[in-house]
C-alpha cells in the first residue's frame, strides 16, 4: 500500500496546506485529496514542486507499506 506523508512534511516545516498550494501553484482541493490518501495518481512535476517546496526527497513523502 502506498502512504503519502505530506501532512507529516508539512508540520515538520511548519507549513499549511495553504501556503504549499500557493507555493507549488496547486489547488487546495487537489493538495487536500494527496494529503488524505485520496489521490489515485500523481504526476513527477508535481512530486517535484512539492519536494522543492518542502525542502525533502519524494521518499519522505511517499511511502510504500506491505499489507
Amino acid at each position: 500500500m502506498i502512504i503519502i506523508n505530506l501532512d507529516v512534511m508539512m508540520a515538520k516545516r511548519k507549513m499549511s496546506l495553504g501556503e504549499l498550494s500557493d507555493k507549488v501553484g496547486i489547488t487546495l482541493a487537489n493538495l487536500s485529496v494527496l494529503k488524505n490518501n485520496k489521490a489515485k495518481a500523481v504526476r513527477f512535476s508535481t512530486l517535484d514542486a512539492i519536494c522543492e517546496a518542502l525542502d525533502c526527497g519524494v521518499s519522505d513523502i511517499i511511502e510504500y507499506r506491505k499489507e
